[in-house]
């Protein structure tokens, strides 16, 4: 009987969630303030990490910067005070949990603080088939977009968790829900990125650490380099890459709502319906968008870059 009317609540829970999200989606919900946070983001020296480190500096957050890049990382600084706020810069290599203990004891007794708001957003892809790629490349990629995430966390977690509150951003890829050919280094670190962040953020709930909250950002590719070449031509005028700063205003959309998950665009929520499906009908829709030899063009742009030979992109 008792586990009838458990059943019950729980289906009747489900339901309410589902209506509620629902809802979320016309009647946007009220956004918290993060005016004096301390927001700390990795890679922060280009890409979505300076743009990142402009919005939340736009809400009034303080930011710390982390990158392995320090001119780079310098150059966001300089564009974050320029808007009138405070940037700290540290040249961290985040795949050395070492580094990481280091710098953030370090951001700790600099600034007197602790960091409220994590954003692991450092990534990196090698660009080969990985028969034919260095070992090292791809252990490289296993440690920027996963393991890094480890140590990030153990460095600011706890303090989060002893005030009971925080946020800890996971910006991840579509990549991480579903994969594609050629890219075995980049999908694997992200499918581990997701379950990892998944994995907290069910630890936070049991243990009812609800101060601290978490969002999973899951970006469709975005036309920042990174996967320059990349095409799927069959769905391109519905799904062209992502511009940056879209981007980022959707994932602080997110964030600002304490949405745990955010899919950008909304569109890519439907193929994570696709694990549902047979894996064959998977393979049939792959072939008939292309998705499944998208990755061929990036991966002939990169070998191109590496042996020197000019590079011309339709």
């Amino acid at each position: 009987m008792i586990f009838l009317m458990d059943l019950q609540m729980m289906l009747l829970d489900v339901i309410y969630f589902i209506l509620r999200n629902s809802v979320r989606v016309i009647l946007r919900p009220r956004t918290k303030p993060i005016d004096g946070e301390l927001v700390l983001i990795t890679g922060s020296g280009g890409g979505l990490g300076r743009l990142f480190a402009q919005e939340f500096t736009k809400h009034g957050a303080e930011v710390v910067l982390w990158d392995v890049d320090s001119s780079s990382n310098e150059q966001t600084a300089k564009l974050v005070r320029e808007t009138g706020g405070k940037a700290h810069t540290y040249t961290v290599d985040v795949t050395s949990r070492e580094d990481v203990y280091r710098n953030a004891e370090l951001v700790r007794k600099d600034l007197g603080r602790d960091v409220t708001m994590l954003v692991n957003n450092a990534g990196v892809v090698a660009g080969q088939r990985m028969l034919e790629c260095d070992d090292e490349l791809m252990e490289r990629t296993m440690k920027v977009n996963c393991h890094a995430h480890f140590w990030t966390v153990k460095a600011f977690l706890p303090q989060m968790k002893a005030q009971n509150h925080g946020h800890i951003v996971t910006i991840a890829s579509v990549l991480g829900l579903f994969s594609t050919a050629c890219v075995e280094d980049y999908c694997a670190s992200k499918f581990a990125a997701v379950g990892f962040h998944e994995s907290l953020a069910h630890e936070l709930l049991a243990e009812e650490v609800e101060g601290v909250k978490t969002t999973l950002v899951c970006p469709y590719i975005v036309d920042t380099g990174m996967f320059e070449g990349c095409k799927i031509e069959e769905v391109e005028l519905l799904l062209p890459p992502l511009e940056p700063q879209y981007c980022v205003e959707q994932a602080m959309n997110a964030i600002l709502i304490d949405q745990p998950l955010v899919c950008i665009p909304r569109l890519t929520y439907l193929p994570v319906l696709s694990r549902l499906l047979p894996w064959e009908s998977n393979v049939a829709a792959y072939r008939f968008m292309g998705s499944d030899k998208c990755m061929y063009p990036f991966i002939d742009t990169k070998q191109k870059r590496l042996t020197n030979v000019p590079v011309e992109v339709a």
